[in-house]
């Protein structure tokens, strides 16, 4: 019994002796973050960031494209600004993808150059963009800031059931109530008891929603589908020839819509700080987006999600004297409950 005993304070003290070596010639950093020290607080400030960020450009987009009207036009293109925003977005991916070829060199997962079969996929996702975008910005037509913010989630339930039809993914029944509750609270959202019209938000402007939702859950599954086929390829990549096809139907979009003010008035007529501010914004929102599928998880754009809805709604009152009541308030509340279960529901799915 004492040779065994002594045996196996042998063992251990090879065990700590094994361990320190691991660990000599590592940076103080990584050993003490063994302990949850530097490298939790490394993430969790990283993460913090991440997601107010988010939060900020979530909840101000809406307010700037409102902001950018005067009298209650666009005195710009909206088909140029469209493209300023994927020409940005394509000119950092390209800056990112510089960082790295100056760090770790062009590899085969990083660079540029590909095949005709992997690039002819890009067209699709980048022509419902296209529409998605351009009629983000008639919808307001029809609706303010705050019932912006609520109709979008809408696609939440075209992303969940393209999902079931086009990946094949079962959702489950927490996922499928949250449908339910988020269709309630949307319209709950909506209610206007000081007009004779039930519902503010006119049939034209939930019709336009609805596409707008369809559009975007479609060409959001259909993405994830075309990186997921190849997962080792370096996600600026990816970005940057969608974002070149992007600039394509822009450009096509312009010829078309707004040639003639483009030839006469130039290319940035119209433009002011707050249009360029919203260029900015809708250009870091998808960098955004990147980096909390990156670096966050799922609960981050739940948060950003609910907290952008009320942070619209208020910052709205001061603005253009939006009214706050009582039914937009409770379906705001419904919603951000729904947009929870819907992400525990993807958890235990």
């Amino acid at each position: 019994m004492e040779y065994r005993k002594i045996k196996d304070q042998d063992k251990d003290e090879d065990s700590v002796s094994e361990d320190v070596e691991s660990l000599r010639g590592k940076p103080l950093s990584v050993a003490s973050g063994l302990g949850g020290g530097p490298i939790d607080r490394s993430k969790w400030k990283r993460k913090s960031i991440v997601t107010l960020a988010l939060t900020v450009l979530t909840s101000s987009q809406a307010i700037l494209i409102v902001w950018s009207k005067r009298a209650g036009k666009y005195e710009y293109s909206v088909t140029t600004a469209n493209f300023s925003v994927e020409t940005l977005k394509c000119a950092l991916s390209l800056a990112a993808l510089a960082r790295i070829w100056s760090n770790e060199g062009v590899t085969e997962d990083n660079r540029l150059s590909t095949t005709l079969d992997e690039v002819i996929v890009y067209p699709i996702p980048a022509l419902l963009y296209l529409v998605k975008n351009l009629l983000q910005y008639y919808i307001f037509a029809y609706v303010d800031a705050p019932g912006y913010q609520i109709l979008k989630n809408l696609n939440i339930i075209s992303t969940g059931v393209l999902y079931r039809i086009i990946l094949k993914k079962k959702l489950s029944e927490i996922q499928w109530a949250a449908f339910i509750l988020l269709c309630a609270g949307c319209t709950t959202a909506q209610l206007n008891s000081k007009s004779d019209h039930v519902l503010q938000t006119p049939f034209q402007g939930w019709v336009m929603a609805i596409v707008m939702a369809l559009l975007s859950g479609f060409a959001g599954v259909y993405t994830e589908a075309i990186i997921k086929k190849r997962p080792s390829r370096n996600i600026n990549v990816q970005n940057f020839w969608l974002y070149i096809f992007g600039m394509a139907f822009n450009a096509v979009a312009i010829l078309v819509q707004d040639f003639d003010a483009v030839m006469n008035k130039g290319f940035f007529h119209g433009y002011s700080f707050i249009t360029v501010l919203m260029i900015l914004n809708h250009a870091l929102s998808g960098i955004a987006v990147s980096m909390v599928m990156k670096y966050a998880d799922n609960i981050v754009k739940v948060y950003s999600t609910s907290v952008a809805m009320l942070l619209t709604a208020v910052v709205s009152v001061f603005l253009f004297g939006f009214n706050l009541s009582l039914a937009f308030f409770l379906g705001s509340t419904v919603v951000s409950v729904s947009v929870y279960l819907h992400s525990i529901g993807k958890l235990q799915r």
